[in-house]
């Protein structure tokens, strides 16, 4: 378990975005071999927003992101130190629109320490509604 069934379903869209959707002269085989840094986020990007976009049922994507942790203490005494506590929700109705924001946002999920898998649970949760 883990985070390996959340990774395979990401990989897949991966996979069938760089083998038949994208544009290009390459026989399948060498697409894979032929792939850029550029390419293989606009992959991971499109990937995301079209299993979003499916939870969402068709209507809508929420994409979850995290503020940087706070190092002031706030007004009142409470600090907001936790995961969740820092999370920003965007709506989109466009598939679109959430693919360009996720391709803009491509290193809150992609890099090392960036939290990206449960951003992505996160995000599919709220996509797809707590009652549905």
């Amino acid at each position: 378990g883990g985070t390996r069934a959340i990774l395979a379903a990401v990989q897949a869209h991966i996979i069938t975005y760089l083998l038949f959707t994208r544009e290009t002269e390459c026989t399948h085989l060498e697409r894979l071999c032929r792939v850029g840094r550029w390419e293989q986020e606009q992959a991971l990007a499109m990937a995301l927003a079209e299993i979003l976009w499916a939870a969402g049922g068709g209507g809508r994507a929420v994409v979850c992101l995290v503020t940087a942790p706070v190092t002031e203490m706030p007004r009142g005494g409470c600090r907001a130190s936790s995961f969740t506590e820092r999370m920003w929700l965007f709506e989109f109705s466009e598939k679109a629109a959430a693919q360009g924001f996720i391709s803009d946002h491509i290193n809150c999920f992609k890099g090392d320490g960036s939290h990206g898998v449960i951003l992505f649970l996160y995000s599919l949760l709220f996509s797809r509604t707590l009652e549905r």
